[in-house]
């Protein structure tokens, strides 16, 4: 029987030293000293087959699964917990809970798609897609497991996938993950490397490539009407709007902050925030390797925050274009880095971050 959700490295010493935290970086007032900084535990990484996912724990604690049940169009990283016990990413659509935003189905955890590929959307197909849609849509289906396991240092996935749309096979791709605990800081590396079935036009389109959904917590504070949850997960419009767990804000390695991000390149950007009293930010980071370095942000006050490389012409008005081609056969890979954080880290720790990424793979 299918399986469905219910919709309702290694790295250098010194970072064990300055990641004990990550945040605003705009003070130190926060950070742990080293001796401060809790023990790593072993990490876990288990295939369940019977259950469509494998999952990453963190000693006993579950950091991340990688998901593909039938009723999600591509797999992708949920929840995703920080060393808080945080869960930083948005549960609707997959689970019920009240508050959250009702929109836009088809952002669900971390994952990497894109919005046109030879006309075919991949970055907004759900099960809520439109009938007369559906047929311009395309659906990237998990194949296999290749590997799952962890040592001393990392976690390890890896899978491949199918592109499909039309009964074709437009792309294969070979996704590898690697998942690092340094205590306060969690790191999630994301490579993808996509090879043409066919003839391949990546044509400009604001909607990709790598992104991540988060929670109420983490948007930026607006007084919009929008749809929330009800307590039985059912989508309510409210006019008058509640901010009081609303903290979320962004900056770029450009030293651009707030909604003004959106549409501007950067080799890393940081949506930071509170959950209660504790700081939470997640650190997006550029690859040096990557098609479009350093690449425009897809990032959105309502929790959407996506880095996109190749849609240069809607980011651009027009001045720059990508429209990145693929003859069949060709490869082209992505690279992504991830921190998943509490508390505070320099701005200065997150390029160095973002350097020995560039250099590791």
């Amino acid at each position: 029987m299918k399986k469905r959700i219910k919709i309702s490295l290694p790295m250098a010493a010194l970072l064990l030293l300055v990641l004990s935290s990550c945040g605003n970086g705009k003070s130190n007032k926060n950070k742990m000293k080293p001796e401060q900084e809790s023990e790593k535990q072993a990490i876990r990484v288990e295939n369940k087959v019977s259950e469509q996912k494998v999952d990453v724990y963190f000693g006993d604690e579950l950091f991340t699964s990688y998901i593909y049940p039938d009723n999600i169009m591509k797999p992708c990283l949920w929840p995703i917990v920080t060393s808080e016990g945080t869960e930083i990413t948005r549960k609707y659509p997959l689970k019920t809970v009240a508050g959250e935003r009702a929109d836009h189905p088809h952002h669900i955890g971390m994952w990497m798609n894109y919005g046109d590929v030879n006309g075919i959307d991949y970055w907004g197909h759900s099960e809520a897609t439109p009938e007369d849609r559906k047929a311009f849509s395309g659906v990237i289906r998990h194949q296999e497991v290749i590997e799952a396991k962890a040592d001393d240092a990392q976690g390890t996935i890896r899978v491949k996938t199918k592109w499909e749309a039309r009964g074709r096979t437009q792309i294969t791709e070979d996704i590898e993950l690697h998942f690092m605990d340094m205590g306060k800081v969690r790191v999630i590396d994301w490579i993808s490397t996509l090879t043409a079935q066919e003839d391949i036009l990546f044509k400009d389109t604001k909607e990709g490539m790598f992104a991540i959904r988060v929670s109420r917590e983490l948007e930026l504070p607006s007084d919009d009407p929008l749809t929330l949850t009800d307590a039985h997960g059912n989508p309510e419009t409210i006019k008058v709007i509640n901010n009081d767990v609303v903290s979320g804000d962004y900056l770029s390695s450009e030293g651009i902050t707030g909604e003004d991000v959106w549409g501007t390149r950067g080799k890393w950007m940081k949506l930071f925030g509170k959950y209660k009293e504790g700081k939470v930010a997640v650190v997006i980071l550029d690859h040096k390797k990557n098609p479009g370095y350093p690449a425009y942000w897809h990032a959105r006050g309502y929790g959407l925050f996506a880095v996109n490389p190749l849609g240069q012409n809607v980011f651009s008005d027009g001045k720059e274009s990508m429209n990145l081609s693929l003859k069949k056969g060709d490869s082209v890979r992505f690279a992504f880095r991830t921190l998943i954080c509490s508390g505070v880290v320099s701005d200065e720790d997150i390029t160095k971050l973002g350097q020995d990424f560039s250099n590791l793979y």
